[in-house]
């Protein structure tokens, strides 16, 4: 116990010396997310991070006065309020070498590389070059840069865009945007935010993650085409059964193609529309080894979608007919009852994942696309949001009282940003307060 008391009577001794000396720099609570770990930015400058540290990507307990961070593929970065870098983590392509850097104001962090702007608007990169991701020597007049899986972009202070790197999805065709005030960048696609609170997309969008203004012009009813809907139940008529859980089933109609998950594989095909009228042709799937129950539940679906002929949607549901079977869906974009008929508008922030799309709206609430298969895009029930990070397979959220939420892929621990030792630094320190005025109070009475 003895121990305790010394330990916690440390802590409120660095506390009370740091409160005698001149004001702390004033520092904003912010979140980051890489591909498997998330790094929180404290109000005092310090840093916390959690989930996957095979690389040591996670070490920031030593870091201080740090006014912005960033979280790479495996590696972490911090801006300090000198202007300096610091990193840690993967270090194999050079992406950590930024001991160099001077007058940075704003880092971002991609799979391999690093960037950073300068105060005088140019850009430095340092790490994997092959695809030009680094090539930001020319650069000028930037004021915010993104860094994506092997592309990065660069927000100029007119309000245009430029990007260099590996371009095969169209992910750097960003020439022709104006009146942008921020950018994301995801595994292969980037995301702009409009002045007016709209939202604009290009590159990779096989998982539907740069339909951000999609939603613009949904009416009550949604369309079959052009929408991810996720499977809740199926059977015969009356006597439907649930998706098994921790399984998710989708379907996606683009264009004559239909493709999604059965739940363990994935599936291809080509379908036909008239009227209310539906037909699945040449349908196929992977053969991956799946449990016996999951494979059965692929069976039955892709058995029953075989044998489509005619489907209605009411509201936010699509229900299939397969003969005696019966198929419902929910759109993935409504999937907690938020339908917000102003579509991709007063958005503040945006926020790209690995093929996925985040938004932040004007009210605190969150609205997401694209890949969904861990549970990223599930943030409909979020409030009191300020900013948002989006990773591989992960979504954080920091709410405007500096608590934080995440959905998906937790493998790693990436999403236990609850876990009690935050709280326990707070109450120890209290406590440690408290003891060392009951020690200084006898000291005085002997």
């Amino acid at each position: 116990m003895a121990g305790v008391s010394i330990v916690l009577v440390t802590i409120a001794l660095i506390i009370g010396m740091v409160g005698c000396g001149q004001p702390e720099p004033e520092y904003t609570s912010m979140v980051a997310t890489g591909y498997e770990h998330t790094v929180g930015l404290k109000s005092d400058g310090t840093v916390v991070a959690v989930g996957r540290n095979d690389n040591g990507q996670c070490n920031v307990g030593g870091w201080g006065n740090i006014t912005q961070v960033a979280a790479g593929g495996s590696h972490t970065v911090g801006l300090e309020s000198a202007g300096t870098v610091v990193a840690v983590g993967s270090n194999f392509f050079g992406q950590c070498d930024v001991g160099g850097w001077t007058d940075i104001i704003q880092v971002a962090a991609g799979s391999h590389h690093t960037v950073g702007v300068k105060d005088d608007g140019t850009a430095v990169a340092v790490g994997y070059n092959s695809l030009g991701q680094c090539d930001v020597g020319g650069w000028t007049d930037i004021t915010q840069v993104a860094a994506g899986g092997h592309h990065t972009v660069g927000l100029k202070s007119d309000g245009t865009v430029v990007a260099v790197g590996w371009n095969v999805s169209g992910e750097c065709d960003v020439g022709n945007w104006t009146d942008i005030i921020q950018v994301a960048t995801g595994e292969g696609h980037t995301v702009g935010l409009k002045s007016d609170g709209t939202v604009v997309a290009v590159g990779n969008n096989e998982h539907l993650q740069c339909n951000v203004d999609s939603w613009t012009d949904i009416t009550q009813d949604a369309v079959i085409e052009n929408v991810i809907w996720v499977l809740e139940s199926y059977g015969e008529s009356g006597n439907l059964k649930a998706v098994l859980k921790y399984t998710e089933i989708t379907a996606t109609f683009d264009g004559a193609r239909i493709f999604g998950s059965a739940g363990c594989n994935t599936y291809d095909g080509g379908y036909e529309l008239k009227g209310n009228n539906i037909s699945i042709t040449e349908l196929w799937s992977t053969e991956m080894a799946c449990r016996e129950q999951i494979n059965k539940q692929e069976q039955e679906y892709l058995t029953a979608l075989r044998d489509a002929e005619s489907h209605e949607i009411e509201g936010e549901k699509l229900q299939i007919h397969c003969g005696k079977q019966l198929l419902v869906f929910n759109v993935r974009y409504n999937r907690y009852g938020q339908w917000d008929t102003s579509g991709w508008a007063d958005i503040t922030q945006v926020a790209a994942g690995s093929k996925y799309t985040v938004g932040i709206k004007s009210d605190g609430t969150v609205v997401a696309v694209g890949r969904n298969d861990f549970g990223q895009c599930d943030v409909g029930g979020w409030t009191d949001i300020t900013q948002v990070a989006a990773g591989l397979g992960h979504t954080v959220g920091l709410k405007s009282d500096g608590t934080v939420v995440a959905a998906g892929a937790n493998q790693y621990g990436q999403c236990n940003i609850g876990e009690p030792w935050w709280p326990w630094i707070i109450v120890a320190a209290a406590v440690g307060l408290v003891i060392f005025f009951l020690l200084r109070r006898r000291r005085r009475s002997a």
